[in-house]
């Protein structure tokens, strides 16, 4: 989800699970999306070209009986055409899986996909180092981890979006980073953009309340440089304007009331591949 110039259209509805089949539905809609996204990083080596990596997805998508999340969406007039994201070192989010790039040693590779299973939907990425990499970015990748996946356990009722914002903010500006403002995590569930906006920034005890139940995207873009960013000729492809490294993690979670459950299981996943 953007903010400024380039917006999607945000349906104000807020997705809240009330009954033991909702949950049902949505645990399989996660673990599948999760499946999914583990397969598709399992391509990731030297010399490989993104456009490998979507033609199995949508092979995946077709043989787990669900539907993309991110294809078919617009945004300025334009309709994105292709199964997820697959985003490269300067290339923060939203990019169209090149047909000609060969993914090199050391690249910092953001993987992002969302499904539609029974009408309810899903959204999470993971960032996986090739090889080995600069210890800066390694760094990077590894605060951009700890950011989200600590805002993510503050998903419980009483606190607010300001709260999570707060933490990954914090987290990667004491780390020496900054966080994109532009570009935020969201509510989701019947469609894949809902209220509540969520900012990796805020004050604690502003913003929305977390109610139980509420179906959210904990998402964080970490840089180390400007958190300045420019949109690539094809309308979708998002870079830093510095052309600095970025890292990106996003998790869906489901708002508990001492502890979110999360819906993408990727927390002990390795970032190195």
């Amino acid at each position: 989800m953007e903010l400024g110039n380039h917006i999607y259209k945000i349906n104000t509805y807020k997705m809240i699970i009330t009954n033991s089949e909702q949950l049902r539905d949505y645990r399989v809609a996660g673990e599948l999306s999760t499946k999914i996204l583990k397969e598709l990083s399992d391509m990731l080596k030297v010399g490989v070209v993104p456009s490998t990596i979507e033609d199995r997805c949508w092979e995946l998508c077709k043989e787990n009986n669900v539907e993309p999340a991110f294809y078919g969406v617009e945004m300025n007039n334009s309709v994105f055409p292709s199964c997820l994201n697959i985003n490269i070192n300067d290339v923060v989010l939203h990019a169209i899986p090149s047909k000609t790039y060969k993914i090199k040693e050391g690249d910092i590779v953001k993987l992002d996909f969302g499904l539609i299973y029974k009408g309810l939907y899903t959204d999470h990425c993971y960032n996986f180092i090739i090889g080995k990499a600069t210890e800066e970015d390694e760094k990077l990748v590894k605060v951009a981890k700890q950011a989200t996946e600590t805002a993510m356990m503050s998903a419980v009722v009483g606190k607010t979006t300001g709260d999570l914002g707060y933490i990954m903010d914090s987290i990667a500006t004491l780390s020496g980073f900054d966080i994109l403002t532009n570009y935020i995590g969201h509510g989701l569930g019947r469609s894949l953009h809902e209220d509540p906006p969520i900012p990796a920034y805020g004050e604690p005890g502003k913003g929305d309340k977390l109610k139980e139940g509420m179906v959210i995207t904990t998402e964080c873009q970490v840089v180390k440089g400007t958190n300045k960013t420019f949109i690539d000729d094809d309308e979708w492809t998002v870079r830093t304007k510095d052309g600095e490294n970025s890292a990106m993690f996003e998790y869906v979670v489901i708002v508990g009331k001492k502890k979110p459950e999360i819906l993408t299981k990727m927390q002990n996943w390795s970032i190195y591949k």
